[in-house]
């Protein structure tokens, strides 16, 4: 699909998927390389997003194929994570187009002229939009493809899907989706994690645990040179229960003394006594950068002291690594 496709009031779009289950900051890291190739990303939390590649096309002088193989290039070789990317007219057909990309990775693009014949030997199920249960009744009435689907009146489709539901499954089935790609970024947070590997009553060893996980929050924070505003706790519990309670600093900050106070918080505010937990996770939520957050000159020493303490060892930690210094309570886990 060349810049030719933008003529006739055709967009050209990009839908990219990652790996399922990949980590937050490694969505973060390609959304940073599909806004290396295009100002116009929508990022889709989890692990999926649009781009928009009008502009892109022309600033770049190649075809939206080629720019797909040029960010495939980039996420394997800077991330190590392999994307599957569909191109085409619309938000429709790039993400219907994506879905039928092999694993592990690959590019598929679909220019507008080609958009019905490629469509309509697709399984109904394969049209993005498409649920499991609608497509099990419209399967159930003999409507099998896209292209039988487009093909049937609107008002049967209707009837069929409701109202809204089916007007929208009849414009995609042939190729009709005036949807831009709506600039939005993920979220501002981070998230550390840990799981046990044996169901965990041990009030020492969760709260130790807990410890690394605001000495490993914290680090990648000031990597960032940014200042958290809330935390969240997320415990998980066998047997597959959760329980999730988040709290906003009293003021924005990513020292570890800051973190530590208010996660410790959240643990008893949980009230645990006999539960057996599986893993646990802690986020810094509402983030933003750590020049916009307002500094109070302190009349603490000890606080000065321990922040001056943490500059020093963040060097160390980027020297030598970042399990090399740390509180003394997190060393109590069997390695």
């Amino acid at each position: 699909m060349s810049t030719r496709a933008i003529s006739g009031g055709h967009g050209v779009v990009m839908h990219v998927r990652c790996p399922d289950r990949l980590g937050e900051e490694a969505f973060r890291q390609v959304l940073e390389e599909l806004a290396g190739l295009s100002p116009v990303v929508q990022a889709l939390p989890p692990t999926a997003a649009l781009v928009d590649l009008r502009g892109a096309l022309r600033f770049h002088g190649v075809d939206a194929r080629r720019l797909g193989e040029i960010l495939r290039i980039r996420t394997i070789s800077r991330l190590g994570v392999d994307v599957r990317i569909g191109i085409g007219p619309s938000i429709t057909i790039a993400a219907t187009a994506s879905g039928q990309v092999d694993l592990p990775g690959g590019v598929l693009a679909i220019a507008p002229e080609d958009v019905t014949g490629w469509l309509g030997p697709l399984p109904v199920e394969a049209l993005h939009g498409i649920g499991p249960r609608q497509a099990a009744l419209l399967r159930d009435y003999g409507i099998h493809c896209v292209g039988l689907l487009a093909a049937v009146p609107p008002a049967t489709v209707q009837r069929l899907l409701g109202g809204k539901t089916g007007r929208l499954a009849t414009d995609r089935a042939r190729g009709i989706d005036p949807r831009p790609v709506a600039p939005r970024a993920l979220p501002a947070s981070a998230s550390v994690r840990c799981a046990f590997d044996e169901h965990t009553l041990d009030g020492a060893i969760v709260r130790a645990s807990l410890l690394q996980l605001v000495v490993r929050l914290g680090s990648r924070l000031r990597g960032r040179d940014q200042v958290a505003r809330a935390l969240t706790l997320t415990l998980t519990f066998a047997g597959g229960g959760s329980w999730e309670k988040t709290r906003r600093l009293a003021a924005p900050s990513a020292h570890e003394d800051d973190l530590r106070r208010l996660a410790y918080q959240l643990m008893d505010a949980a009230g645990l006594q006999r539960g057996r937990l599986t893993g646990l996770v802690l986020k810094g939520e509402d983030l933003i950068d750590a020049d916009q957050a307002p500094r109070q000159l302190s009349l603490d020493d000890t606080r000065e002291a321990r922040l001056a303490a943490e500059t020093a060892i963040d060097r160390v930690r980027d020297k030598f690594g970042p399990r090399v210094i740390g509180p003394a309570a997190v060393f109590r886990r069997a390695s």
